[in-house]
């Protein structure tokens, strides 16, 4: 019987808490830790904005845990049940660094558990958590990950990933489209380290996104994300990679991220790229058309009876099995 139980540990001064799941049977067991995606997404990988309890990350663990994996997936200092309280004392601090940083300290918070084999721990990230595993996996660590699985990572800068996302979001509001020169604009000024000044036409769902990089609160994250490019970082990788994108994803594109994540894996023997044709953002089967997911974005995510993709979750095991053997 496979067992759960909650894990805390002392990151600055704060506590940072997570799942540990483990197998049935006795160890010590490979494991994989989970990084969860932007914002105020969870460790179960649930988020305030979006609808639902059914988080991809529990799932993942319990899956991992049917096949003999354990597994940690942990809230980052600003998601979960204390968030508030330490947004407070991160205000201003955000920082790629800093979210490397609560990686670091989760994996060598597993790493010291008994049952758990440290020379065998993978990383799995989730959208920006895969760039975190990234990061993690390209720099020097007293505890290195024997490989990762990067789900779905962008394959662009985040900023031109986010100026797709806003073409889909402004084209569900009547003119939207025809505002997109104004949001382009804004981007130029923000990558170039001006404000963005937003054009009040711009609608409001579009311009609070663009906002929320210019929150003071978020940053110098928001900042040094906007850069961001997993295909840069996916060169630098030694160890063992599997790449998923699905097919049926509205953030991150199998074709425009997609291709250059592949080119930048040309010759690389350690890296598989996987595009599972019913698999969304969070890798829950989707059997829609994308036209009737473009226009319900956010569903299908983590409401009741959604479930994880089948062949994303078989090819997951399957690679797993084989670089843990």
């Amino acid at each position: 019987m496979t067992t759960s139980h909650e894990v805390t540990w002392r990151l600055d001064e704060i506590v940072m808490r997570g799942t540990l799941t483990f197998p049935a049977g006795d160890g010590p067991f490979p494991a994989v830790v989970l990084v969860a995606g932007s914002g105020p997404t969870d460790r179960d990988w649930c988020s305030p904005l979006l609808p639902g309890a059914n988080g991809s990350g529990r799932l993942f663990a319990e899956a991992f845990a049917d096949a003999g994996i354990a597994s940690l997936r942990y809230d980052k200092r600003a998601s979960g049940p204390h968030a508030a309280e330490s947004a407070q004392v991160l205000f201003g601090k955000f920082s790629m660094r800093s979210h490397l940083e609560e990686l670091v300290a989760a994996v060598g918070a597993i790493a010291v558990n008994d049952s758990i084999d440290s020379t065998r721990i993978v990383g799995l990230g989730n959208s920006e958590g895969a760039l975190h595993v990234l990061h993690y996996a390209t720099s020097p660590q007293v505890v290195p990950f024997v490989a990762i699985v990067l789900a779905a990572p962008p394959g662009r800068s985040v900023g031109k990933v986010l100026l797709t996302q806003l073409a889909l979001l402004a084209a569900q509001v009547p003119g939207g489209a025809e505002l997109m020169p104004d949001v382009e604009a804004a981007a130029s000024r923000y990558e170039a380290g001006q404000a963005m000044n937003i054009d009040p036409k711009v609608p409001d769902s579009v311009k609070m996104v663009l906002a929320s990089f210019e929150n003071p609160a978020n940053l110098p994250l928001a900042r040094q994300l906007w850069g961001e490019d997993a295909a840069v970082s996916l060169c630098e990788v030694q160890i063992p990679t599997l790449v998923l994108i699905g097919r049926k994803d509205l953030q991150i594109d199998a074709v425009l991220d997609g291709e250059p994540l592949e080119r930048a894996a040309i010759g690389k023997d350690n890296v598989t790229i996987v595009h599972p044709p019913n698999a969304n953002h969070v890798f829950k089967e989707d059997t829609r058309p994308l036209s009737e997911i473009v226009a319900a974005p956010g569903t299908g995510h983590n409401e009741t009876g959604t479930r994880l993709d089948p062949e994303a979750l078989d090819t997951i095991l399957a690679w797993l099995q084989g670089v843990l053997a």
